[in-house]
């Protein structure tokens, strides 16, 4: 079994500041630091297909050490208001759009794409059901280019204040089984995931083999460590489970981005040797 690995956020968005990043500096001087604290990889907050089609951002990556533990997506949403739930066709279509691309990128690049916050929701005329119908079209279709292209998705059950069509992990699982989405698996959000859950470290193990990614945030959405998520217990049950992906610290940047880095090592490093 391979060793469970490290990773830190890196946003390239700037519409996305406050948000749960640790680093918003170049994307070269961002590697660099991670780096330097020892983390196996990195999750990169693009704003857009054409970022991650540049030379540019593999040679920085790959160059520096690091491996490409996902590619986040929200920037579909935050900058372009595009989801797969919205109640005009075309903005489906062009969500739908968006993420292909991302798709093609991220699978030359070898690294999973994350379906988040352009789930969207459910709202005004458009009932849960007709929202989950239309998240189930985009998914599938998506699922099955995946397959085409040798890449791999990852749904985020988001908490319900961000979201109110999938919120536990076990809905994410459910989910992927009922529309056959045969190349996607869960990606299992621990802050989300304290929200949420009745049982973190079970809810974990409930995902078994669905389980692809998991972002290492505790309680507060800061690094792990400083909040009451008891990392120790979400470490045994991932060990005991033969997970072999990332942890990945998608945190604020508090007290500052490499006080959030360095907290986050040391607690991996702590729970997971």
């Amino acid at each position: 079994m391979n060793p469970i690995r490290s990773a830190v956020t890196i946003s390239l968005v700037p519409e996305a500041r406050g948000g749960p990043f640790v680093y918003w500096e170049t994307l070269a001087e961002s590697c660099r630091r991670a780096k330097s604290l020892g983390f196996d990889g990195v999750e990169i907050f693009s704003p857009g297909p054409e970022t991650l089609r540049d030379p540019a951002l593999a040679e920085v990556v790959f160059g520096s050490g690091l491996f490409i533990a996902a590619l986040g997506t929200g920037a579909g949403w935050l900058k372009h208001k595009l989801r797969l739930t919205d109640a005009q066709a075309e903005i489906r279509l062009r969500a739908i759009e968006f993420l292909r691309e991302m798709l093609e990128a991220a699978s030359r690049l070898a690294a999973p794409l994350i379906i988040g916050s352009m789930q969207g929701r459910w709202e005004g005329a458009v009932s849960k059901a007709e929202a989950l119908d239309w998240l189930g079209e985009g998914m599938s279709e998506l699922d099955t280019l995946a397959g085409r292209l040798g890449g791999r998705l990852l749904l985020e059950p988001l908490n319900r204040y961000e979201s109110n069509l999938l919120n536990r992990t076990s809905e994410g699982m459910e989910f992927i089984r009922r529309h056959e989405c045969r190349n996607t698996m869960v990606l299992a959000d621990l802050y989300h995931m304290n929200i949420e859950e009745a049982d973190v470290g079970e809810a974990l193990r409930d995902l078994g083999e669905s389980l692809g990614h998991v972002h290492f945030a505790d309680s507060n959405r800061l690094a792990m460590g400083l909040g009451h998520t008891d990392a120790g217990r979400v470490a045994r049950v991932l060990k005991s489970m033969e997970y072999d992906g990332y942890v990945s610290a998608e945190v604020l940047p508090l007290p500052s981005s490499d006080e959030a880095a360095a907290q986050t090592i040391r607690t991996f490093r702590a729970c997971f040797g």
